[in-house]
This record gives C-alpha cells, sequence and structure tokens, in this order.
C-alpha cells in the first residue's frame, strides 16, 4: 500500500468508526431504557451482566443500521479530503477513482466478513443467554403463553399445542395434539411430550375420540420429521443463532420448508455483507467525491444519504421478503447489495467520464 492509500483509509476509517460509535452510543442508550429486561437480567446474574446484555443487544442492531452508517461515515471523510484539497491533488496527480477507493473497499470487505462472522456471533450467544423475551411476545400471532407446532411424516399429519415448554423445544408440557387426515384417534391430551429418535413420546396421554369415552394410554408415540434444532428454530428465531449454527444446521437438513427458507436467507444476509458496505461506499463516494466550483456539500451529502436509507429499507423489505419464501433467498440476500454498487459505479462512471 502507498502513502495515499494510507490517507484515505486512515482518513475514511476514522470517519467511519466514530459514526458507528455515536449510533451504537444511542442505540444503547434506547435498549437501557427498557427497564423489564435489565430488570430482569440484574436479579438473575447481577448488574454487570445486565449491562452485558444492553451492550451485546446494541451490538446487534448496530451491525443492522451498517449500511447507512458506513454511508454517512464515508461521506463525511471523503468531505474531510474535499476540504482539505487533498482529494484534489490525489486525482490531478493522475490517479483514477478506482484506484483512490481500492483500499477502502478490501479494507472494508475484510472488516465486514470479520463483524458477519466474528462480532455477530459474539453478540447473537449473549443476546440468547441473557436477553429474554417478555411474557406474551414470543409470537405475535399467537394467544400468550401458547406453542403451536405442524408436524408432518409420511402420510401422519398434526399439530399440536402446549401451554410450556423448556429450552430448545425438545420438551413440552400441557400438550394437545389434533390428527389431521385420517387418524383413529383425533386428539391427544398429556401433561408433557418429549422429542426421541425422531418420535414425540407422551409418557401418560389421554386418548378422545366423538364416538367413543376417552382412553388413557401409556407411551404414546406419534413420528415427525422435526430435529431437536429444527424445533428450537421454530419455536424461537434465525436471529438467535449464529452463522456457524445456521450452516450446521442447513447442512444436516431442515425438513419444514419455512424453517429451511428462513435459516438460508440469514446465512446468505450475513454473507452478502461486504457486498452491501461495498455498494455504500461507493454511493458515498460518487455523490460527495466529484469536482465543484463551490464549496456546498450539503444536496450531495442529503442525497447520499437518503439514497443509503432507501437501500436500506429495500434491504430490510427483501430480507423479509426471502425470509418468508416469497423470493429466493440468494435474491433477495445479494439483490439490494448488488443495486447499491451498479448505482454507486455508474454515478462514478459519470464522473470519470467529465461529464459532472
Amino acid at each position: 500500500m502507498t502513502r495515499i492509500d494510507w490517507l484515505v483509509l486512515n482518513r475514511l476509517g476514522s470517519r467511519i468508526g466514530v459514526t458507528v460509535f455515536v449510533f451504537y452510543g444511542l442505540i444503547a442508550l434506547v435498549e437501557s431504557l427498557d427497564t423489564w429486561r435489565f430488570n430482569f437480567v440484574a436479579d438473575a446474574h447481577g448488574v454487570p451482566m445486565a449491562l452485558v446484555m444492553v451492550a451485546a443487544s446494541a451490538v446487534k442492531w448496530t451491525i443492522k443500521t451498517l449500511p447507512v452508517t458506513v454511508l454517512m461515515g464515508a461521506a463525511l471523510g471523503f468531505l474531510d479530503l474535499k476540504a482539505k484539497h487533498e482529494l484534489t491533488v490525489i486525482q490531478a496527480s493522475g490517479l483514477s477513482i478506482w484506484r483512490i477507493v481500492r483500499a477502502p473497499v478490501i479494507a472494508l470487505a475484510l472488516v465486514s466478513l470479520v463483524v458477519a462472522l466474528g462480532l455477530e456471533t459474539v453478540s447473537t450467544q449473549l443476546n440468547r443467554q441473557l436477553y429474554p423475551t417478555p411474557p406474551g411476545q414470543t409470537a405475535l400471532l399467537t394467544p400468550p403463553g401458547e406453542v403451536w407446532l405442524e408436524q408432518r411424516s409420511g402420510d401422519t399429519h398434526y399439530v399440536m399445542m402446549a401451554t410450556g415448554m423448556r429450552p430448545g423445544g425438545s420438551v413440552l408440557g400441557q400438550v394437545t395434539l389434533f390428527h389431521l387426515g385420517d387418524s383413529a384417534e383425533e386428539r391427544v391430551e398429556a401433561s408433557e411430550a418429549v422429542l426421541e429418535g425422531g418420535e414425540w413420546v407422551f409418557p401418560e396421554a389421554v386418548v378422545r375420540n366423538p364416538d367413543k369415552p376417552a382412553q388413557r394410554v401409556f407411551n404414546y408415540r406419534v413420528p415427525t420429521s422435526s430435529s431437536a434444532a429444527e424445533l428450537g428454530l421454530k419455536l424461537s428465531s434465525t436471529e438467535d443463532l449464529t452463522f456457524f449454527e445456521l450452516a450446521e444446521l442447513l447442512r444436516t437438513g431442515v425438513s419444514d420448508r419455512s424453517v429451511r427458507t428462513a435459516a438460508t436467507m440469514r446465512l446468505i444476509k450475513l454473507l452478502a455483507l461486504p457486498l452491501v458496505l461495498t455498494g455504500s461506499l461507493f454511493i458515498a463516494f460518487a455523490f460527495t467525491a466529484g469536482y465543484r466550483r463551490g464549496s456546498n456539500y450539503g444536496p450531495a451529502v442529503l442525497y447520499g444519504i437518503v439514497l443509503g436509507f432507501v437501500v436500506f429499507v429495500i434491504t430490510e423489505m427483501a430480507d423479509r421478503a426471502g425470509s418468508t419464501g416469497v423470493l429466493d433467498p440468494t435474491f433477495a440476500a445479494v439483490g439490494p447489495a448488488f443495486v447499491a454498487i451498479v448505482i454507486g459505479v455508474t454515478v462514478l462512471l459519470h464522473k470519470e467520464d467529465g461529464r459532472a
């Protein structure tokens, strides 16, 4: 790397770092206002661990806002180079804009991989252990305190409802099973159901049919194609699994299509983070590094920031669409990053051509 590369990299890195830190502080402040979670963790693990919970939760949300914060910080860095005429001298020396952004793009790609595979993993593990979900907010589509599971195995199709669950989802409490399709039993009630070897085992259950008296049975079993890891993901969220856990889950196979789609989307989204941040960097450079006779950079910065928020919104919308299977997960994860890069490169080519 040349001295010019170090100059551009240090200036952009410092501005991006400050911007990300400011946003992290604001997000941590908002997270600390959730007194229910803070008091819950403080009572269970102590005040220091409650502070760790706030910090880890802020890291999680800061990573989500990286496309916007990187764009804002990069725009400030390029404006600083322009204000001190350093960027003008660099361009006058004959270096192209592609040569100027080479070092920041490489550094940003490497840092984003560390964030996606390292920092994201640590924050996810801490949040999973210390960040409790308030009662009644586990799922907004089911009544508070209830867990519903649709299970299949071959021709066997049934729905289970439980009001208690151990971590991981392999043991359910106060279970009611409803058989769908042809079955000798229509409803089964039990105080506990345990997932063992591809089957749900009810140590003691009551089988009910409309045309005969209730019958008490022991060691009642129904097959299932779901694994313990798959149930844990279905009953929580892909946000609670690290990159490596998602990769292992998909490697071993997931029978539920919705769970497989959501896990694939999050896995590819983490891998696509370098592309998204590279697009933000190109947009920042394209809207702030062009030659201007005046010193009013306000409109250019505003256009870049607005476009960054648009890219962020599109990325989140694509995330929702990819997680639910509306869009292919690969297209939903890589598409917004590709669009951001194309926008930035198009504007840069326009400026390099000397017409802007």
